[in-house]
């Protein structure tokens, strides 16, 4: 009974029949027609024109959206325990050359005006002092929060009127926006890029990154190539995204991994350590308890001593979740 990560799920049967339908000769790279489709695609679903260009992991599309906002003497103000800070394995650095990730607190891991102020605030505008060159929140956070639209509003407010950047990871977008009841625009905000996730909702090897400045993308081109992300049967990352946007695909997996999400909780209220507002569901729970439900059959990861995270996908059992929960208050 596996709730360990929606990395783990299984590819989408719509997924698949997409890339079934692309293995087909067209040009190499992204010349073929399923890559020439995206920016209208995306647009659609956006309601704007925006660029959008395919890579193979959320690693890349978050470090390459940054790479087009921050020099290798800039700084990317982030949460403390966002992903490209505690999960991407040095990547920021690698793929800006050098650029510092500046941290900052806030509850559930998201941000807020005055904790960003808190951090740039100090920096003194001359050359021995790393610079902020942008902002990147997380949609939903690492703890599985929803930022508002005024949330995001307001951080954007502050990047315009600093001059920063604004790049959103959205490696659980859709989940964020199926909570919310929101749309793709509404659910993103005044950002500049973001990184549009797939695999965690049903895809198999692709991710998006959505430039709302087109120009941007126009950097990454060349950036993705030289990062090695630049595929030669592009059509097959091109097909995935595709067919997670043409058809509302990607909130439908995700309103059915956020309903498994919420069935864990019905019976576990009691030792919940965030609100569930996507598809994570944080537990109190001692090492003793963790063993217990192991022995069931439960797959989840520990999460520091006393507590566990369990994730809900699009392919969850709502049975298997609705047991999972009832087996929680039983301990």
């Amino acid at each position: 009974m596996r709730f360990l990560s929606d990395n783990a799920a299984r590819v989408h049967p719509n997924v698949w029949e997409a890339m079934r339908a692309a293995d087909a000769g067209d040009a190499p790279y992204d010349g073929d027609a399923l890559s020439q489709r995206l920016d209208e695609a995306f647009s659609g679903l956006f309601g704007r024109e925006v660029a959008v260009l395919w890579v193979a992991t959320g690693t890349a599309a978050n470090c390459l959206a940054l790479s087009a906002m921050v020099p290798p003497h800039g700084g990317v103000v982030c949460h403390r325990e966002a992903h490209i800070e505690m999960d991407e394995g040095g990547a920021p650095g690698f793929y800006l050359h050098g650029a510092k990730l500046m941290l900052a607190d806030g509850e559930g891991a998201k941000l807020a005006p005055q904790a960003i102020s808190a951090v740039i605030d100090p920096i003194r505008d001359d050359v021995h002092q790393v610079q902020p060159h942008a902002i990147s929140i997380t949609q939903a956070s690492e703890y599985g929060r929803a930022y508002r639209p005024d949330e995001i509003a307001a951080i954007a407010d502050l990047a315009r009127s600093r001059g920063l950047g604004l790049h959103m990871d959205g490696a659980r977008f859709a989940n964020a926006a199926a909570f919310l009841g929101l749309s793709a625009a509404q659910a993103a905000g005044d950002v500049d890029a973001l990184s549009f996730g797939c695999v965690k909702n049903g895809g198999m090897t692709a991710e998006g990154i959505v430039f709302f400045d087109p120009a941007l993308a126009d950097v990454v081109r060349y950036r993705r190539k030289r990062s090695g992300h630049l595929q030669s049967k592009g059509r097959f990352l091109a097909a995935q995204l595709l067919a997670m946007v043409e058809g509302d695909l990607w909130l439908d997996n995700a309103r059915a991994a956020n309903a498994a999400a919420q069935a864990i909780t019905e019976q576990a209220k009691q030792r919940l350590m965030h609100p569930v507002e996507a598809n994570e569901v944080f537990i109190r729970l001692n090492p003793d308890e963790r063993e217990v439900l192991r022995g069931i059959g439960y797959q989840f990861y520990d999460w520091g001593a006393d507590a566990a995270r369990f994730v809900a996908s699009w392919d969850s059992d709502l049975g298997e979740a609705r047991a999972l929960g009832q087996a929680i208050a039983d301990l």
